[in-house]
């Protein structure tokens, strides 16, 4: 029998944040883009919240994470992954990326991004 897969996801979430290696980083602050994804076996949401991924739940989690200063972007990208598995069981993938606008390189770069995939 085939399975159905759900995915509930936030794209491009902006966040003003001070995350970088160098001190002048953290006290300037950054542009930060994030997508969180979390995918899971649909078993029918029957219309109740409770039944499926609250993305405002997803949206909270991102929101204090990233106000917890740290070095590395991938610091920030673990802590809200294993964030994620602790407050929704059942997930069978979770993406989360980060992209960091305009990062302070000797030229004009976009932006720098980490990605953590997690599947069960």
């Amino acid at each position: 029998m085939a399975k159905l897969f759900q995915q509930v996801a936030l794209k491009e979430v902006r966040f003003f944040a001070y995350h970088g290696y160098y001190p002048e980083e953290q006290l300037i602050g950054s542009v930060f883009f994030v997508d969180l994804e979390v995918s899971f076996q649909n078993q029918s949401a029957g219309d109740q919240l409770a039944n499926t991924v609250n993305y405002e739940t997803l949206f909270s989690i991102a929101a204090q994470e990233m106000k917890k200063t740290a070095k590395l972007i991938e610091t920030v990208a673990q802590r809200m992954l294993e964030r994620v598995q602790s407050e929704f069981t059942g997930l069978e993938e979770i993406r989360v990326v980060i992209r960091k606008m305009h990062p302070p390189l000797a030229g004009e770069v976009g932006h720098s991004q980490i990605v953590l995939n997690w599947s069960r």
